[in-house]
């Protein structure tokens, strides 16, 4: 995986983590979805970075 995708699904699962902790007290079912939001974006930069290093071998 590219150094520039890996910076880019790091800063999205930050920016996601932050948003879930704002919004706790806001609001706890947007919390729950934006905590959803954040593990699906974490996962998928697993997944892609697996494929990615399936794929180059």
């Amino acid at each position: 995986m590219s150094k520039t995708l890996s910076l880019l699904f790091a800063i999205l699962s930050v920016i996601g983590m932050l948003a879930t902790a704002f919004s706790i007290s806001y609001n706890g079912w947007l919390a729950l979805l934006l905590g959803v939001v954040t593990l699906f974006v974490t996962g998928l930069g697993f997944i892609v970075k697996a494929k990615l290093r399936k794929k180059s071998v």
